[in-house]
């Protein structure tokens, strides 16, 4: 993680951490930037940044701003407007864009927003070019061998100029509806939409399949996205799918990369459900590549207890979608993602798409002719705990020898019957705690013996 972008962007509070000139300046260099790279392979022509946006209030204020810096430098920038994040990923692969940008905060509340740098693989930017734009904003930029203090401004016929692009965001809806395997006529389907990304095309796409839709948080007003709505807040829709004794429900994020679903009575579903009942799918059909599906350090104990049920072979990366596909992308693996519902479909999408993996689960309920609820019978969650802890400094923190002493001690006695793993988050000042056992008394009474030593060296913050 470089000192403005973490796993999944540069995010932080809107005009706080993350202000109009940090966007403004982001604009600045990826316009010059991939200018500059054009020109140098003998290419002249201006270069092309895809932008979608979310809900919230101020992502007009970066999307105007990151606009204006892009086409100071000469790039043209083709807006997609409130759209998802897949959608920009899947736009600047199939369209040839230079890079993509995406302006959301994805399950953060509204005051906060972020930057997503997208390449034209449409997989999350590069680390080294990450690292040339951090340099950029703090005035240190050395590229191409040449310090640079400013960057040119575009003149004349060179300056970029804005193009509406809505059209790419209706060809990504109809990418979606052509993935749908079977009709949906005669199910009922509730969709949370977070009041995000997803409120005018979840709707529009299960409709199109032929599923009756109930919809809620669907009416976004700047100031309410993820509030007490869409996947960190599934409750809502758990009291919609046994209130109207719906087939299934969905529920998205801010952005609407991630997914967790709702059976017909009511269970939450999660991203680790939804790996193990499409990778059982995949492998009954030989389409799981290498037996094997990806997972992260977070995942649920109980997954691999039935993926070795299922014998299906499965690796762990470090937390984040990033890690996932690069991991997938190096592998040829089919298969991977998180238990919040970051699902990637490598065959379909280079990210983790909410709409998509609704699509998927339905394909596995329609084609097995059967209830979510019991294609999730062989998966039994081990309890789990999990505590988050706003720290002054996460290195220090999670590298405290008191800190990792406990951890250690915390191992020996789970044995093989639990684990504990304590990490850093990559968008928040948090350490986060997390203990599986065979009960949730023991879960919390381990996490809260890592927290306590946290306090107690002075590592919290009040």
């Amino acid at each position: 993680m470089g000192k403005y972008f973490g796993t999944d962007g540069f995010r932080g509070e809107a005009n706080l951490t993350l202000t109009a000139d940090h966007a403004y300046k982001v604009g600045r260099f990826l316009g010059w930037y991939f200018g500059e790279l054009k020109r140098r392979a003998g290419d002249n022509s201006a270069p092309r940044v895809v932008i979608g946006k979310d809900t919230r209030r101020s992502s007009y204020m970066f999307e105007y701003t990151l606009i204006s810096g892009l086409t100071a430098s000469g790039a043209d920038a083709y807006m997609l407007h409130v759209t998802t994040t897949p959608s920009v990923a899947y736009l600047a692969r199939v369209d040839a864009f230079d890079c993509g940008i995406m302006i959301s905060a994805s399950h953060n509340p509204y005051y906060d927003n972020g930057i997503k740098l997208i390449n034209s693989h449409g997989e999350k930017m590069e680390e080294d070019t990450i690292s040339l734009i951090e340099d950029y904003i703090d005035g240190k930029l050395n590229v191409f061998g040449q310090a640079y203090a400013e960057l040119p401004y575009a003149m004349r016929d060179k300056i970029g100029k804005t193009i509406d692009y809505s059209s790419g965001r209706n060809r990504y809806i109809g990418y979606l509806i052509s993935l749908g395997m079977y009709s949906f006529r005669g199910m009922r389907v509730g969709l949370d939409c977070a009041n995000g990304c997803s409120w005018n095309i979840a709707k529009s796409v299960f409709e199109a399949l032929g599923a009756t839709t109930f919809v809620i948080n669907a009416e976004p007003d700047g100031m309410n996205i993820n509030e007490n709505a869409g996947s960190t807040h599934i409750e809502g829709l758990q009291k919609l799918v046994k209130e109207k004794k719906l087939d299934v429900g969905f529920a998205y994020d801010g952005d609407a990369d991630r997914c967790l679903c709702v059976d017909e009575k009511g269970n939450v579903v999660t991203g680790d459900h939804i790996l193990y009942i499409y990778g059982v799918y995949m492998k009954e059909r030989g389409k799981l590549v290498s037996n094997t599906v990806v997972t992260t350090v977070m995942s649920n104990f109980g997954l691999y207890k039935a993926f070795d049920a299922a014998g299906i072979e499965y690796v762990k990366t470090a937390v984040g979608d990033k890690y996932v596909h690069e991991y997938m992308a190096q592998n040829g693996y089919r298969l991977g993602g998180e238990q919040s519902g970051h699902i990637i479909f490598s065959k379909y999408a280079t990210t983790g798409d909410g709409i998509l993996t609704s699509l998927k689960v339905m394909e596995v309920i329609l084609a097995r002719k059967t209830s979510l609820s019991k294609l999730i019978e062989p998966f039994k969650v081990y309890p789990q705990v999990l505590l988050n802890i706003r720290v002054k400094d996460k290195e220090s923190a999670q590298n405290d020898e008191d800190v990792i002493t406990t951890v250690k001690n915390t191992e020996e006695k789970l044995g093989d019957r639990g684990r504990i793993l304590v990490r850093a988050s990559g968008t928040e000042p948090l350490v986060r705690i997390m203990v599986e056992a065979e009960s949730e008394k023991l879960c919390k009474a381990y996490a809260k013996e890592v927290a306590e030593v946290l306090r107690k060296k002075g590592h919290t913050v009040k």
